[in-house]
């Protein structure tokens, strides 16, 4: 072997363990690096992925405080989303507050900067399409910043049973869900069951939004807002669309089994739950994790002067790729007697 040949090889080894090297330490736990942004890539709006796998590129933030909202939980840094799904909370805001007696929203989280697994939580709000908001109404004064993080919502439930307080429960709550299904850009609204039976038991005359209500785990102290794959994202991945029905039929009824909330048999040998890594995402993610980012979140908040997007027309929907796809919560109410 010349000594030419043997420095190719050695260059060649080299440069794949450099490569190797590179990739390894480019991958990693995806919520641990996308938790880790303080702020989004810049450019056009793109959400890639699906709601429970994917991340979010040219996200801007919706402003902490506004006429008719104020953010919770700011040390999440969770007020994220496509320019779509935030001028939708800010024009559901004012709607609710201008037609159905709803003072303003408390809007929970939205997406991190640049979407993907959050450290906490959620398994989804990946892609900047979805967002909570809470169904205690926003009050008079603004709360200050400590509060943001300790106030709490009020649960929709009656002690520990699955129905709602008729006692909390108000028309102006039904209103602002009515309202935030009336958009066509939302695809559906997760609720706790006892919300969706409350609908089913009390709405009278045009029920062809309640399709968008779905029941799922949690939420009985807020509603989740989903919105559909926006123009401007070919690799954003739909979710069925609901259909037409009312929802209030027999998938409803399951609800109200026991099935729902039985607990998992433990495992014979306790089994590691595997951390998603950024190598599972889309691979455009790697890109979104690693694209520059603005000076600052004043320079990409909506609403406020800076260089934001321009909202896109919602896209068509598309073929099913994935059923819903919360958690299911540690603290679910488990099914109590009907009061």
């Amino acid at each position: 072997m010349t000594p030419k040949v043997l420095l190719r090889l050695i260059f060649g080894a080299l440069v794949s363990l450099g490569m190797t090297a590179g990739a390894i330490a480019e991958d990693g736990p995806a919520k641990q690096l996308f938790g880790a942004q303080p702020l989004p890539t810049l450019g056009a709006p793109q959400s890639d992925g699906f709601y429970a796998k994917g991340c979010l590129a040219g996200g801007v933030a919706l402003p902490v405080d506004g006429p008719t909202w104020q953010v919770m939980r700011l040390s999440r840094n969770r007020r994220w989303g496509h320019p779509r799904m935030i001028s939708l909370l800010e024009r559901l805001s004012r709607d609710a507050a201008a037609k159905d007696g709803w003072s303003g929203l408390l809007v929970g989280d939205i997406s991190q900067p640049r979407g993907g697994p959050m450290l906490t939580g959620h398994a989804s709000h990946q892609v900047g399409l979805d967002a909570d908001v809470w169904l205690t109404p926003m009050p008079k004064r603004r709360f200050t910043n400590q509060e943001r993080e300790t106030v709490e919502a009020t649960s929709m439930l009656k002690g520990d049973t699955l129905f709602v307080d008729p006692d909390k429960w108000s028309a102006s709550r039904a209103a602002l869900l009515k309202r935030a299904a009336s958009y066509p850009e939302v695809e559906r609204i997760f609720v706790h069951p006892g919300i969706k039976k409350k609908l089913c038991d009390t709405v009278q005359g045009d029920r062809s939004w309640m399709a968008k209500i779905r029941p799922y785990w949690g939420h009985y102290y807020h509603f989740h807002i989903r919105i559909k794959c926006q123009a401007g994202s070919p690799n954003c991945k739909p979710q069925e669309p609901t259909g037409i029905d009312d929802g209030c039929g027999k998938p409803l009824a399951w609800w109200f089994t026991d099935e729902p909330w039985k607990k998992k048999p433990e495992p014979a040998k306790p089994v590691k739950p595997r951390v998603m890594m950024l190598s599972d995402l889309p691979k455009v993610c790697a890109q979104v994790l690693n694209a520059p980012g603005p000076n600052s979140a004043a320079e990409v908040t909506y609403g406020a002067g800076g260089t934001v997007a321009a909202p896109a027309k919602a896209a068509a929907p598309a073929a099913a790729y994935a059923p819903d796809d919360e958690t299911l919560p540690e603290d679910v109410p488990v099914p109590g007697q009907k009061p």
